[in-house]
């Protein structure tokens, strides 16, 4: 970095930028955008059975109410490549076809967009559609259908699905210490703030999008390979999201139905999905069954590690979730098998939500530790401590850093550890727990442009999205730093795809990789400027670009200075560009981001109602690039952990197909009674080997580790080891002490 005033600016806990359009209500969401013409709105009709063909459709009575301008059903829909086509770039940029045929894909399907001129109108006239449908048996609990599981062609995030070193059943065999469980755990729906929602325009084969989508590139693959259009025929304008969680990394069903409505009246249409659409017209993380088998010697050093998942996946959609990714990466030992297995199903798309594999995976994982450490006798941090691996236990890389020790010992001391407490205030029963959290520290490819106004203004360009993390103020920060110029001084621009393109948000991997793309523009705008200089002043000649800074309308080096404006060709400003790719690091190192997380709950020993009292989160994630908006990403993925403990989980009936607590009132979600004061700390570090600013992924390592630490708390306090997520009161009622 430059030496200069603003040194030191990334890190510090400088207020978001976007915040005051925010609060103002100046942010200009998806469904807030009006353009130039006016709107029609879409109301999605959905189907309600599961699986079957529609046998006939009356969409007359819908047609003949005041407003309405068409009906679109699988009858007339524009010309669609087959969904699931297409599918090179993966999934999110394969055919996401809607309605191209009489086929009903699961329940909630939409059978046909009603499109009005008011939301009144579209949503009247939708309730006098009348659809016949020949219904059929489908497929929606993976356990059920266990002969017809497979191994899938990958995993999301890795292409390994099935692992195997050391001879697992003679190091089992022989083990001193033995546990195995099964334990489930439930489809959940991102029920971001926001709901998916899609504004949609033709120009002759040209089309426009304004829409919540974190993955910018990939959906206007997507379009393309729907419609089968020239990408570049494509525009997606995503400037703000109100929340994604991964539910919106790629193109919904309201987008390409909004893109229907819209070339069939050459008007723009909206569709906004109401909150009970989401959870069948949005994606789900889908429900798993783990097995796992843990041995340990005399020792409590681990010698055997078994973990085989079971889920289920959507038809014509890859996604395969890596439960078992974090078991790789965890600890030492002889022999490790892991595996994954999928039943396809009639379900709406099963895709990413925050933290896909290692949220399931640690859950799980990390209780069956618990549990291990406690048939050896050995407290759970020094268990976890004693078993620490000093190279990656799959790949046998070494690891770029690892400070697990650290964060385990830390926590400890700030939260008081003194083992697994158990004791007793009246009613409530106390117990402690805590759990490892470990995710993956990736790097993506990214582009990014900067700009130099005459008047030393930087505009900084790229298409990567904000989910509500920060990434207005971080790529600020970055570019304020990288170009010697106040925070105020600068404007980042986000979330158009003709802006250059970056891999979006998602994966914990946004922030390093569009950090790094920008910070690599602003290098090569001072070098250009440098050499600009040279030419306009020989006296700049041999001088050092990293001390070059913006003063004012002019650049400055020393007692050395020239107007901007001298320096251009007269067209305006002065612009660079740069781009950030995975290093040899990546393939010759184990990247991860580590956590220790440290819980106390209390258990009403007459109810089995369950309180978290305490929870204490230590994380390691390289340099931090903004104090403030990583410790918000921690606490809510802290948060999400909780849920995923405790609340969270969308129910089946399984004679339908139908997810049945369709809203915010039963679908429940940890809220401020649910949640305590959260002891959140960040271990200050510089990764150089994870990108050039020394940052590695932190929105997802919040919630590792959260949710086995409280599941073990839970079993501290009541004895009782519940192998169900999330954990019910009518788990524990049989297994409380008598009340005398």
């Amino acid at each position: 970095m430059s030496e200069h005033e603003f040194k030191g600016l990334i890190g510090q806990p400088l207020d978001r930028v976007e915040g005051p359009l925010k609060v103002s209500g100046r942010a200009t969401y998806a469904a807030d955008w009006r353009g130039d013409k006016p709107h029609l709105i879409g109301f999605i009709v959905e189907s309600p059975v599961a699986k079957g063909r529609i046998v006939s459709i009356d969409t007359k009575a819908a047609e003949a109410c005041a407003g309405v301008e068409a009906v679109v059903t699988h009858e007339n829909t524009p010309k669609q490549i087959p969904f699931g086509e297409r599918a090179k770039g993966g999934r999110f940029a394969q055919s996401h076809a809607m309605m191209r045929t009489d086929a009903i894909r699961h329940l909630g399907y939409p059978v046909a967009l009603v499109v009005a001129q008011t939301f009144e109108q579209a949503r009247h006239a939708a309730s006098l559609v009348r659809c016949e449908i020949a219904a059929e048996d489908g497929v929606f609990n993976p356990e059920k259908h266990e002969d017809q599981a497979v191994k899938p062609d990958e995993l999301d995030g890795t292409p390994e699905v099935d692992t195997e070193a050391g001879d697992f059943e003679a190091e089992y065999g022989k083990a001193a210490h033995q546990v195995e469980g099964e334990f489930h755990t439930p489809s959940q729906h991102a029920a971001a703030m926001e709901p998916h929602a899609t504004v949609a325009q033709w120009d002759g084969d040209k089309l426009t999008v304004h829409m919540s989508i974190q993955i910018l590139g990939d959906g206007r693959k997507a379009f393309a390979n729907t419609f089968d259009i020239d990408p570049e025929d494509v525009r997606i304008v995503s400037p703000y999201i109100g929340g994604g969680f991964g539910s919106k990394l790629g193109v919904h069903n309201e987008a390409i139905l909004a893109a229907h409505g819209a070339k069939l009246t050459g008007k723009p249409v909206r569709i906004a999905q109401h909150r009970r659409n989401v959870f069948s017209n949005g994606p789900h993380r889908p429900r798993h069954r783990q097995r796992l088998k843990l041995g340990a010697d005399a020792n409590g050093k681990i010698v055997a590690i078994d973990h085989a998942t079971l889920s289920i996946m959507a038809r014509d959609y890859p996604f395969a979730e890596a439960a078992a990714s974090p078991t790789r990466a965890s600890y030492a030992t002889k022999a490790m098998r892991t595996s994954h297995r999928v039943v396809e199903g009639d379900i709406p798309k099963a895709d990413s939500m925050r933290a896909p594999g290692e949220a399931v995976g640690t859950l799980t994982f990390e209780s069956m530790i618990d549990e291990l450490a406690h048939s050896c006798g050995v407290d759970p941090v020094e268990f976890r401590v004693r078993n620490e691996p000093e190279k990656d236990p799959h790949s046998g890389k070494p690891f770029s850093t690892r400070k697990m020790r650290r964060c385990l010992q830390e926590g400890a001391e700030k939260f008081g550890w003194k083992g697994p407490v158990s004791r007793r205030e009246g009613d409530w029963l106390i117990g402690h727990g805590m759990a490892a959290a470990i995710r993956p520290n990736l790097m993506q490819e990214a582009e990014a442009e900067i700009e130099l106004s005459t008047d030393g203004h930087l505009t900084v360009r790229l298409d990567m999205t904000d989910i509500g993390t920060g990434t207005y103020t971080i790529l600020t920060q970055i570019a304020a730093e990288a170009m010697g110029v106040a925070p105020e001084h600068v404007t980042v621009k986000l979330g158009d795809t003709d802006f250059p393109e970056t891999c979006g948000s998602g994966g914990s991997f946004g922030a390093g990789s569009t950090g790094t793309a920008v910070f690599e523009a602003a290098k090569a705008l001072k070098d250009d400027l440098l050499k600009r200089a040279a030419k306009a002043d020989s006296e700049w000649k041999g001088t050092n670009s990293k001390e070059l800074r913006i003063d004012g309308a002019n650049i400055a080096l020393g007692n050395r200075s020239l107007p901007i404006a001298q320096l251009g060709d007269g067209s305006g400003g002065i612009s660079a560009k740069g781009a950030a790719k995975p290093g040899k690091e990546y393939k010759t190192m184990a990247q991860y981001s580590y956590g220790a997380q440290f819980a106390e709950v209390a258990v009403d020993a007459v109810t089995g109602e369950i309180r978290l009292r305490r929870l204490t989160g230590v994380f390691d994630a390289g340099l931090i690039l903004n104090e403030k908006t990583a410790r918000s990403q921690l606490m809510g993925g802290m948060i999400f952990g909780i849920g995923a403990a405790l609340m969270e989980e969308s129910l089946m009936d399984e004679r339908y197909g139908a997810f049945m607590n369709r809203d915010l009132a039963e679908y429940h979600v940890a809220v401020n009674r649910d949640v305590p004061r959260l002891d959140v700390h960040m271990i200050e570090g510089f990764d150089e080997n994870s990108n050039p600013l020394g940052s590695k992924g932190i929105g997802e390592l919040g919630i590792c580790g959260a949710g086995p630490a409280i599941a073990n708390a839970v079993f501290a306090a009541t004895g009782h080891r519940v192998r169900k997520f999330p954990i019910h009161m009518e788990d524990l009622l049989e297994h409380l002490p008598a009340i005398g």
